[in-house]
């Protein structure tokens, strides 16, 4: 409860201090020079040690007083039947803590609802003592904030300098994020190649981990059928779908729509990148597949299954499609006018200029827009989960099911998994193996894109 007061509280006393401070620094200016930074620096600066410190010192106090309520608690005679077994306890504790929050929580330990009582009282006064700390905290850095509200001092210097220090903490928190993603990974993947070898995880034809027992490893973790279903489903089929008609959509509303269909059409199209793709898989699932089924039943073949590497790869690429619009489209039209202009002139037809002039020259950009659409769909996984199977097959067969690295990490993460068996640590190796493929196709995409900018800006 004081917890939900505190935050608001803060930040009214920060807007009281920015719009006191801000009238007293305008009483200073005159509007000539004669002041190193302008009110409104002086009132951010007020309101920052206001804000800062009272946030800095409850985050503070809020990361140590659940052990300090928690020694109290066991400090009293009531806790004197709890067990000593340290994880029994500790489920107890939080057990009261639940009760103490919520009155209608009910726990499995019957020591829970007669520490509760205890528990609310400590959490409460331990709460007052945080809350007053807080106000102390802000009150403090708001006096010493407000004494320096004078002519020369350098308040914006001060503010400016600290927003950087966010900019660059921002930063550095996603450059934190990758380097834990990644260590993360590494670390678990060791761990799988201990039990197993990578040549046979990178070479081996057969993929079994539910089966992979005692000598068995090597033989049942062969990720090429893994790998071959992620490539031909998300880099074959999908492409085949995705490059033709991205392209030639983007040739059109460049070259030939006018300008009242371009405004059209051109959301109408970048809106398939909106739809979440559970919505494709939902599609995928309920009508693709069956209709491949039924045509693949047409074709001769007995008892066709509903999942299949078509049905997947075909959806898959319909959503891809504004990936390799949008590339294409930006590198037509950034390649200079003066180019189709001086091709028409020779006599060559629009079709001619767009065949000869336009793509060569808009070919890098159309090639990263298609290695960034590559690196999107090789990592899909809703589409292969709802059309594509289970099976890790090595066919190129497109309506034989088959499936993905992504479909893999996700069954077997899920459900109740050891998570220091082979089987489970295997999903993290496959990971690797794709954060490490689509790191290397945005590298190229990103190389790409930089040649040609510089070709043309």
């Amino acid at each position: 409860m004081i917890a939900s007061v505190i935050f608001p509280a803060v930040l009214a006393l920060g807007l009281i201090g920015w719009f006191s401070t801000r009238a007293r620094a305008k009483l200073l200016y005159s509007g000539r020079g004669s002041m190193h930074s302008m009110p409104g620096y002086h009132a951010w600066h007020l309101a920052l040690w206001i804000v800062l410190p009272a946030l800095l010192v409850w985050g503070l106090w809020s990361a140590v007083s659940p052990v300090i309520v928690d020694h109290t608690v066991l400090s009293e005679p009531v806790a004197a039947q709890i067990p000593s077994d340290p994880v029994q306890r500790a489920a107890i504790l939080s057990e009261a803590r639940n009760i103490a929050e919520d009155p209608g929580f009910i726990g499995f330990y019957d020591e829970s609802p007669t520490l509760a009582p205890a528990m609310k009282a400590a959490q409460d006064h331990y709460g007052l003592i945080g809350a007053i700390l807080v106000a102390v905290a802000a009150l403090a850095g708001g006096g010493y904030a407000f004494t320096r509200v004078r002519s020369g001092y350098p308040a914006r210097t001060r503010v400016e300098r600290l927003v950087m220090l966010a900019l660059l903490g921002a930063s550095l928190l996603a450059i934190l994020t990758t380097l834990g993603i990644v260590a993360s990974l590494v670390f678990e993947a060791a761990r799988f190649f201990k039990d197993v070898s990578p040549i046979a995880f990178l070479t081996g034809t057969h993929w079994a981990p539910a089966n992979a027992v005692g000598d068995d490893l090597n033989a049942n973790f062969g990720a090429v059928p893994l790998f071959w279903g992620t490539l031909y489903i998300g880099a074959f089929i999908a492409m085949l779908v995705a490059i033709p008609l991205g392209l030639m959509s983007a040739i059109y509303l460049t070259q030939y729509a006018d300008r009242r269909a371009r405004k059209v059409l051109k959301p109408v199209l970048e809106i398939l990148a909106g739809i979440p793709t559970v919505v494709y898989g939902y599609f995928a699932a309920l009508t693709v597949a069956p209709a491949i089924r039924d045509f693949a039943a047409a074709l001769g073949y007995q008892n066709p299954s509903t999942e299949s590497a078509l049905a997947a790869g075909l959806v898959m690429g319909v959503m891809i499609i504004p990936f390799v619009s949008s590339m294409a489209d930006d590198a037509i039209a950034a390649v200079p006018r003066a180019m189709a202009d001086g091709s028409l002139a020779m006599g060559a037809t629009r079709s001619e200029t767009i065949k000869k002039v336009l793509l060569p020259a808009a070919l890098p950009g159309i090639v990263a827009g298609v290695m960034l659409a590559v690196s999107r769909a090789i990592g899909e996984t809703m589409i292969v989960v709802m059309a594509a199977g289970a099976t890790a097959r090595l066919t190129a067969d497109p309506f034989a099911s088959m499936t993905t690295v992504t479909y893999q990490i996700v069954q077997l993460l899920t459900g109740d998994q050891e998570f220091n068996s082979p089987k489970t640590l295997s999903a993290f190796a496959l990971g690797l193996v794709l954060f490490v493929v689509t790191l290397i196709l945005n590298i190229i995409a990103l190389r790409v894109v930089k040649r040609f900018r510089e070709a043309y800006e």
